[in-house]
């Protein structure tokens, strides 16, 4: 027996808390726990007494869930353990030189000084310039008897 989501779209709270005068848009495409809950509370209540439910389906509904529920916590994982690399990669440059291009035909080195972590992906600065972690195309180690300007094109 299949679980028949089609009511559900008007009346289950789907990817949501279901609290009212919450700001963010419900995801009605897919569903979350408390949604697999009632659906799944709800078939029970009027599955037909003559041929109930099987134990089998049950059992695999509830497989699916817990599944579900893992692969949700392993991509959150993921996505904070990427993140946490990234911030350390970036904290990795300061003092070494960078190469990364500023348009489409200029391309720039200096000199890492400070990062900064308040976007999604960390910046690096250079001189007077933040570059964003993913432009950065060249590290090497600084030259400390080097006295060009931080910011300089390179050849």
């Amino acid at each position: 027996m299949s679980i028949d989501t089609s009511y559900a779209q008007g009346n289950v709270p789907v990817g949501g808390s279901g609290s009212s005068g919450a700001s963010e848009p419900v995801d009605r495409t897919s569903l979350d726990k408390q949604a697999f809950l009632k659906l799944l509370v709800a078939q029970m209540r009027y599955q037909d007494p003559t041929s109930p439910m099987d134990t089998t389906q049950l059992m695999a509904q509830t497989t699916q869930l817990n599944t579900m529920e893992r692969l949700v916590e392993l991509s959150d994982t993921q996505r904070e353990a990427f993140a946490l690399q990234m911030r350390s990669s970036a904290a990795a440059l300061v003092g070494r030189e960078v190469t990364w291009k500023d348009s489409e035909t200029t391309t720039r080195t200096g000199v890492v000084t400070a990062v900064s972590y308040a976007g999604a992906v960390p910046t690096v600065r250079v001189g007077d310039t933040d570059v964003p972690l993913d432009a950065v195309a060249a590290v090497t180690a600084a030259d400390p008897t080097a006295t060009t300007p931080p910011t300089t094109p390179a050849a």
